[in-house]
């Protein structure tokens, strides 16, 4: 059996072949932009830790593998753009066109090589990344370890360096200065501990970075002075005045890869049948711990009840309590025992509160971690999805734009990458924190950009010219009001001049019935909703408008310049000022319903009812002037 479809074409070669050019290009460009945007991330962990080229050599490789399936999608954007644009821009896709060939049979070997790639990026996702995902975090834990006295913080003590408490109120982070510093120094034990503390200190490490000297200005020192034959209770110690002071202290300044095997949890290194076996078990896990938690809040929860148990029920009997009113007891009590009443119950209401703040926070994060590997698990397949998702946004863009180059399809990949990158980290957070179904979180960006690629295609395959700089122009004109301007050029050669008798009675026709339209409509008014949504045409502007055009064509003829100039100070009307923003009915009634539509709508109307009522005015002036130019200059 026969499968012409399948059967390769020297066009499919010659398509294929500049596709796959232009996405190697494109696929370095983004994987090294990825790998710096990972690295300028850790670039602290990486600094003064006197690494070899051998570790800095594997993050390279591992977070190059691990940031595959994210640089695959931009590239092949990018490439598609780069490729199609080319086309257009030397008029291949022209010619392809003109011997018959459509779009969809153009871009047919390329969806085909793409949807290979969707392939490929869930074979990484789900095979390769998991395990170099590992290895990286293992790595980077690894690094942060090694020499950890560049780490010290601000405000807490840090105590990674064995023997010495250290503690640093603030850090210059251009100088290196570190300011109110207090060193807790029991290497030698804790009954001969060193207390220093100073106004300021610098630390630099020795050749051998196997120690550390900190430098320490303006401080004192405390000591204890141990001695067997001193009474136990009465310990002296030493004080010491320092205007400065170097104190060295040992560190392992070597790098040493550490055992890595509790990051085994982290959801990015699992594959899709790990990540449903922890989906499983921490599921059960947080609803065993959530029922836990809701038994012991309905155990330790105060409720006013009559309701008495069987133990209760028995000691009342016994010790005839049942016709004792808790009220009158209260109400006679002192005031003393009575605040200490509400004291007790105030601080188990406390108590319990606090409680069921650590609940909530520990409930809570379960449900983040759990809700991330679902996320992990949806993004396998959205990632790879997105490859073939970018394609049909590239390709017929670059088939509108036809430009090739870097110019505009880095800046449309650019732009489309961050839209995709905003809608895919908010669908993310938001069904990690648990606001959103988990599903549609994952698939949002791929919900927002498969219509816009299908649109692109739509658009590209009936030959649009939505990216058309003219077309762009004149959405913003529509869009704003913004009046277009007249480009009347003198003509060199003249076949037959105006009638400029008959064109004086036509402009003072023109200039009566502008005033009486202005009159009639009242244009400076607030319009009426039924004029703004459901006038489907003005048939009175319509005629002006006509009439204008006609004689602006017929006197554009003239051989005086004065009479040119004139003609362009005249406007293009705007026919739609009064009438229904959309053709269709139903459209103009769901856009006047939906908020806060109806209300743009409704000023858009009044921006383009002002400038209507600019250039009624602007017509009147200009069909007098017209007409005095042509009696001054005697053209009749």
């Amino acid at each position: 059996m026969k499968l012409p479809w399948l059967k390769i074409k020297k066009l499919d070669l010659f398509i294929l072949r500049t596709f796959a050019t232009n996405l190697m290009a494109t696929f370095l460009i983004c994987l090294f932009i990825f790998i710096m945007q990972l690295l300028w991330r850790w670039v602290d962990d990486f600094v003064e830790k006197g690494l070899d080229f051998f570790v800095l050599a594997q993050f390279f490789v591992l977070s190059s593998i691990t940031l595959v399936s994210q640089a695959l999608p931009l590239a092949i954007l990018l490439a598609s753009l780069m490729t199609f644009g080319s086309f257009g821009e030397k008029l291949e896709l022209l010619s392809m066109k003109a011997a018959g060939i459509p779009l969809f049979r153009i871009m047919r070997p390329l969806i085909l090589l793409c949807t290979v790639l969707c392939f490929v990026s869930f074979y990484f996702q789900n095979v390769v990344s998991p395990y170099a995902q590992m290895k990286l975090l293992t790595l980077m834990y690894s690094i942060k370890q090694s020499s950890p006295e560049s780490e010290i913080p601000e405000g807490v003590f840090y105590d990674k360096l064995e023997g010495y408490n250290i503690y640093v109120g603030k850090k210059n982070k251009e100088t290196g200065t570190l300011y109110d510093v207090m060193i807790y120094d029991m290497s030698a034990g804790f009954e001969n501990a060193n207390i220093l503390v100073s106004d300021s200190a610098t630390i630099k490490s020795t050749a051998d970075e196997r120690h550390m000297i900190l430098s320490m200005y303006s401080g004192e020192q405390f000591s204890n002075l141990t001695d067997q034959q001193v009474n136990k209770k009465n310990v002296p110690y030493r004080r010491e005045t320092f205007s400065r002071k170097d104190v060295m202290i040992e560190v392992d300044g070597g790098f040493e890869m550490k055992d890595g095997s509790f990051l085994k949890g982290n959801a990015a290194s699992k594959n899709i049948k790990e990540l449903e076996v922890a989906i499983d078990s921490l599921g059960t896990a947080n609803d065993s711990i959530g029922l836990d938690n809701w038994t012991t809040v309905k155990r330790t929860t105060y409720k006013a009840t009559n309701k008495f148990n069987a133990d209760d029920s028995t000691y009342m009997q016994k010790n005839n309590l049942y016709n004792i009113n808790v009220d009158s007891i209260y109400n006679i009590a002192s005031n003393h025992s009575k605040l200490v009443w509400k004291r007790a119950q105030l601080n188990k209401i406390k108590q319990l509160n606090v409680d069921y703040d650590i609940k909530r926070s520990v409930m809570r994060s379960l449900d983040k971690d759990l809700n991330k590997h679902k996320i992990t698990w949806w993004e396998k397949f959205t990632l790879s999805l997105g490859c073939l998702v970018f394609f049909f946004i590239g390709a017929p863009l670059g088939a509108i734009v036809r430009k090739g180059g870097l110019g505009y399809p880095v800046l449309i990949s650019v732009a489309t990458f961050i839209l995709y990158y905003i809608f895919n980290t908010s669908g993310s957070k938001m069904a990690r924190e648990g606001e959103w179904q988990i599903w549609y979180g994952a698939w949002l960006s791929t919900i927002i950009l498969a219509p816009l690629g299908a649109f692109f295609t739509y658009q590209s395959n009936k030959d649009s010219g939505i990216f058309n700089s003219d077309s762009i122009k004149a959405f913003f004109r529509m869009l704003f009001a913004i009046p277009e301007k007249r480009h009347i050029t003198f003509k060199e050669v003249i076949i037959e001049d105006p009638d400029y008798q008959k064109d004086c009675i036509i402009l003072e026709e023109l200039h009566n019935e502008v005033r009486a339209y202005k009159k009639t409509n009242r244009l400076k008014k607030l319009p009426g909703i039924d004029k703004v949504f459901f006038n489907k045409n003005d048939d009175t502007l319509e005629t002006i408008n006509d009439k204008l055009e006609n004689i602006i064509e017929e006197m554009g003829n003239s051989k005086n310049r004065k009479v040119i100039i004139n003609l362009n100070g005249f406007p293009v009307l705007s026919t739609h000022a009064t009438t229904s923003p959309f053709k269709r009915r139903w459209i103009n009634i769901a856009s006047l319903v939906i908020f806060p539509i109806g209300i743009i709508i409704y000023l858009r109307a009044l921006k383009f009812r002002g400038r209507l009522v600019k250039d009624l005015v602007k017509i009147e002036s200009n069909t007098k002037n017209l007409i005095n130019i042509i009696k001054k200059e005697k053209l009749i």
